[in-house]
């Protein structure tokens, strides 16, 4: 089967692989269907801290059963998305329902081998069908999940102010939930591409550039007292740090970035505002199924958010080119 391979950073490389072969509780799966995410661009990079070379990319997948374990919900023909977050099931993480957080969690596409190929193999009880929507839709749930959790780990809540720093596609799927949840959300990004997104394709009215003047604006939006949620998803360092002046007094601050290096905040700044600071990991099930049932109710516009697509094969050469800001991807798809 073909196969892309990132067998370093930088380099990609179309492989012919064997067929795999489906364990026993596992599902044989043929991919359709593949979303290029940040993750693959960092893993590109030489960027993503959890991370050995060579790796086959891809995480955000659906496709068609082949061939399912005897008594399975799942048949031959099924068309299915996966989450991709292998959880052990037994740690004390999981036994908490945070399957997200897993302590021998195994990434598909990060710390195993993923689903950039024709076919891939996997235990059934990450496998789900896609329940009407198209295997387009189905391969855009992951990374709308992993916003979908940070506004419920955020606790957002109707009226709230709302602020999201970095307008990519996980700041997108937060500011899509924070606002389903009835919060009022502002979003900062230094990219008049994606703010502009923001405004005509999600319909968030509060859109602030990065400059020397940001601060003031979003003080002259909340009165000056700032937002009661703050969320980053910029993957960097300093942002993340200077994301505590946006929140305010009793404010939370969810960091839904990850990056190599150490963050730290000024200790009074964190201190005399009561600080809740919160991490947001991946997402679970149950973040899935809201992100499915927003798209069956028409509230996600995938058409809009799907800006790219290529094949398997071509997809070695357009990565380089689709990583440059002026390409404007919002979320590539590859077909499998």
């Amino acid at each position: 089967m073909k196969t892309v391979v990132c067998l370093s950073p930088g380099a990609l490389e179309l492989v012919e692989r064997p067929l795999p072969q489906a364990a026993a509780g596992e599902v044989l799966l043929r991919v359709r269907r593949i979303g290029l995410c940040g993750t693959d661009m960092h893993i590109f990079r030489g960027t993503q801290p959890f991370l050995q070379y060579p790796r086959v990319m891809g995480h955000e997948l659906s496709g068609e059963i082949v061939t399912a374990p005897e008594g399975s919900a799942l048949a031959p023909g099924d068309q299915v998305y996966v989450m991709p977050y292998l959880s052990c099931g037994t740690c004390v993480a999981c036994r908490q329902g945070k399957t997200n957080c897993c302590t021998n969690i195994q990434v598909l596409g990060v710390h195993r081998d993923g689903g950039m190929a024709e076919y891939l193999a996997l235990p059934e009880r990450f496998v789900f069908k896609t329940d009407g929507i198209s295997l387009d839709d189905a391969a855009m749930l992951e990374f709308l999940a992993i916003g979908a959790h940070a506004v419920r780990r955020g606790g957002v809540r109707a009226g709230q102010k709302v602020l999201v720093v970095g307008a990519g596609p996980i700041g997108i799927a937060v500011a899509l939930f924070a606002r389903l949840n009835g919060g009022d959300v502002t979003v900062l990004d230094g990219r008049a591409d994606r703010l502009a997104f923001c405004r005509t394709a999600l319909g968030i009215e509060q859109t602030v550039a990065v400059d020397d003047e940001d601060k003031a604006r979003l003080s002259a939006l909340t009165g000056g007292e700032f937002f009661d949620v703050v969320f980053d998803a910029t993957g960097n360092v300093k942002a993340m740090e200077r994301g505590l002046e946006f929140v305010a007094h009793g404010g939370t601050y969810v960091l839904v970035s990850i990056v190599l290096d150490r963050i730290s905040f000024a200790d009074p700044e964190f201190h005399k505002r009561e600080t809740s600071l919160l991490g947001s990991r991946n997402a679970t099930a149950e973040d899935f199924r809201t992100v499915l049932a927003a798209m069956k109710a028409g509230h996600v516009p995938t058409g809009l958010m799907n800006t790219h697509r290529t094949t398997l094969a071509e997809f070695i050469d357009v990565l380089p080119r689709w990583m440059e800001p002026a390409a404007g991807v919002i979320k590539a798809i590859v077909e499998v």
